[in-house]
């Protein structure tokens, strides 16, 4: 966090002690007795923050401050004072300072606004960082991240896009599963060819079989006309099955049998149709734990999982969290008609810091919502909802200052495991992944200490 400090400072003492004391902390001061010096200085020169006195002479603190954030506003500045009253805060924001402190100076409390500023700064560098990359990336994919492992992700999709095996998309819900599928199909030799999509949990077991194999007339009540099946809807691009693990168990041999021969059968015909997809499936449960549980058949899950596409939780994709909330950005500013530029620092801030159980699409929602609200041309921490301003992360074990306050290791295994499974939304695959044990050891861990069993 430490970083270059530029400290104009008109008492020698006073100056010494600010060097000698912030590089101790860990900070690169440079250090200047006049206004005048630190204007020539930070037209050629960069830095994280400046720290200057009020009282000086010639040039005062404040004249300093309203010029630098003519010539340079992305340098926060920080303004020391003997005269600590209300007018001479307000003053100083007024001229442009980030923050002001009195003297005599707390070495401490120095540190940490000036942690602050140079955090501010760094925020501001990042959110313009990501609006040009952004803008260069307009068009060219719905998926969007810079993080490691995203990076793996698209590289997984790249390779292979272009040939028709079966993909199993994983990941939490809200993670982007449909826009993978999507993307896949877009970057396949099937581009020009349907992309059909179904969600299996959002129906019962005879309207699904109707909608993926189709039906004749009058095969059952209600059915009126003939309908074809979305297998040969989408015959030569490609078919996305959302929510896979939810097909009832009955249907689940048809599904297979569909897979194995390329041939779909009507509901009420005595004959079968060809097809010809790339089948990409997707799901937020643990199939693996499902088929153990006999809630889903070994073969078909072999059949669907030939490619495993993970994707991650928002919470591990680190500054995608501002790439993605400028996309938001322009899109509702766009569709609203309001001039709404990007994220304030202090928002970032808030953005980065939360869990996002709700993950992209919840950030999608949120950023909707803050545009809608807005006053401003960037987005500010009041304009985001209450659980994300108010939003601190969960500590496995709180500072204790009484030796018998705290717990013992057994406890310790306790609460690390609980909070590894409610960072992974319950999968006990994923969970026992990072934790590195298996399921089983798992399950029994949390069965020892009556803990309920993580949800799939």
């Amino acid at each position: 966090m430490p970083g270059r400090i530029l400290i104009v400072e008109d008492e020698r003492e006073m100056r010494a002690m600010l060097e000698k004391g912030l590089t101790r902390r860990g900070f690169t001061p440079r250090v200047l007795a006049s206004a005048e010096e630190a204007l020539t200085l930070s037209a050629t020169e960069d830095f994280d923050t400046v720290l200057t006195d009020l009282q000086m002479p010639g040039l005062n603190g404040l004249e300093l401050c309203e010029r630098i954030a003519l010539n340079r506003p992305d340098i926060p500045v920080v303004v020391v004072t003997a005269f600590g009253s209300l007018e001479t805060a307000v003053g100083a924001m007024r001229a442009g300072a980030y923050d002001f402190i009195t003297k005599p100076v707390d070495l401490d409390a120095l540190v940490f606004v000036l942690e602050r500023a140079v955090q501010h700064r760094a925020l501001r560098e990042e959110v313009r960082r990501l609006r040009h990359v952004l803008g260069q990336e307009a068009g060219t994919r719905e998926l969007l991240g810079k993080s490691p492992v995203m990076a793996q992700a698209y590289a997984l999709i790249e390779r292979v896009a272009e040939v028709d095996t079966t993909v199993l998309i994983t990941g939490e819900s809200g993670t982007g599963k449909e826009v993978t599928a999507r993307t896949l199909h877009t970057q396949s030799r099937r581009r020009d060819k349907p992309f059909v999509a179904i969600n299996c949990a959002a129906m019962p077991e005879p309207l699904l079989e109707s909608e993926l194999f189709g039906h004749m007339k009058g095969a059952f009540t209600g059915a009126q006309s003939a309908r074809t099946g979305l297998f040969v809807q989408a015959d030569g691009g490609t078919l996305f099955l959302d929510e896979v693990g939810e097909i009832p168990v009955g249907l689940q041999p048809k599904l297979l049998r569909a897979l194995q021969e390329r041939k779909v059968r009507p509901l009420g015909s005595n004959e079968e149709v060809d097809f010809d997809v790339r089948l990409v499936a997707a799901t937020n449960r643990d199939l693996e734990l499902a088929v153990e549980e006999n809630r889903f058949r070994e073969d078909l899950y072999y059949r669907l999982n030939v490619i495993n596409i993970e994707l991650p939780p928002l919470r591990a994709r680190g500054n995608d969290v501002l790439l993605l909330s400028q996309r938001f950005i322009e899109q509702y500013a766009s569709r609203n008609g309001k001039r709404v530029v990007g994220l304030s620092p202090a928002a970032a801030q808030r953005l980065l810091g939360y869990g996002w159980p709700g993950n992209v699409r919840e950030l999608q929602n949120c950023i909707e919502r803050a545009v809608a609200l807005t006053s401003f041309e960037q987005l500010t921490v009041e304009d985001l909802p209450e659980r994300i301003r108010n939003y601190s992360s969960p500590r496995v074990l709180p500072e204790v200052a009484d030796v018998s306050e705290m717990v013992t290791l057994e406890e310790v295994e306790r609460r690390y495991i609980h909070r590894v499974v409610e960072a992974v939304g319950g999968s006990r695959t994923l969970a026992a992944r990072i934790l590195g044990v298996d399921r089983k050891t798992l399950y029994r861990k949390l069965e020892r200490r009556n803990e309920a069993p993580p949800k799939a």
